[in-house]
């Protein structure tokens, strides 16, 4: 199946204040970026046919690909002044690189991106920051299963706060987290058919008007995971990320104990 990788937003709960125009996608994890990551992981199973909706800082995520270094992230041996890779990441990718907008939504970059999805039945669509280890084979056959036009993963709220049962009065009856609260959050990880592309208006959102038309008429699937599930919305999580990964504790790197 191809995917869909939205590229295009500002990010601007990653920036510091300044002027930097390093898009979210390419904010680093270990010694690549994110959208690296996201596409490893589909490429891990067996999705390798990419489009990025790009938008702001689109320069960035063109030049990371066109001066690619695959001796970055695999083993390789110099013999006789010559570079010999051990493995490779990338060399067995398509990746078509579009303009979706600086400003557009996530629906209308997805209208924009049509064209390129002709006669595909079913395809798969994402943020491109947002990591995870759930079974992307389990995912897509319990979507075929339901029969649904479209599916979404769906995980526990991540919220540290609290939710409060509160008495007019003030009295307080309850204390819960939010985690614990009987409720389920977008976590990405879309299973589309083409359905969803007419039900976009211009200028649309994926997730409120196309998900949103189709859960009222019982056709939006959602894939409950609770394992590994993580976004990089801000600077925190994303250092939490790159922690992980230099430290050995990073469940998304499926590739790594998985067979491929």
């Amino acid at each position: 199946m191809k995917v869909v990788l939205f590229c295009g937003g500002y990010g601007m709960r990653m920036r510091d204040g300044t002027d930097d125009v390093i898009p979210k996608p390419m904010q680093m994890v270990g010694p690549r970026p994110l959208l690296w990551h996201v596409m490893r992981y589909y490429a891990h199973f067996g999705h390798k046919d990419f489009i990025l909706c790009l938008g702001y800082g689109a320069q960035h995520i063109k030049n990371f690909f066109l001066n690619y270094q695959e001796s970055v992230s695999n083993d390789f041996v110099i013999r006789d002044g010559r570079v010999e890779l051990l493995h490779s990441d990338i060399s067995d990718w398509s990746i078509t690189f579009v303009d979706t907008g600086v400003q557009s939504a996530i629906g209308e970059r997805l209208r924009r991106v049509r064209p390129y999805l002709e006669g595909e039945k079913t395809f798969l669509a994402n943020y491109a920051d947002v990591l995870t280890d759930a079974p992307l084979d389990e995912m897509i056959e319990k979507f075929t299963a339901s029969g649904a036009a479209a599916s979404m993963m769906v995980v526990p709220p991540q919220s540290s706060f609290h939710c409060v049962d509160v008495e007019p009065n003030g009295e307080v009856k309850a204390i819960m987290p939010v985690s614990r609260m009987p409720i389920w959050e977008n976590g990405g990880y879309f299973v589309l058919t083409q359905e969803v592309l007419d039900l976009l208006p211009p200028g649309g959102d994926l997730v409120e008007d196309a998900c949103g038309a189709l859960a009222g008429q019982g056709r939006l699937f959602g894939y409950q995971h609770d394992g590994f599930w993580k976004p990089a919305d801000t600077f925190k999580e994303r250092a939490e990320l790159d922690a992980g990964y230099r430290t050995g504790i990073r469940p998304w790197m499926v590739w790594e104990k998985q067979p491929a």
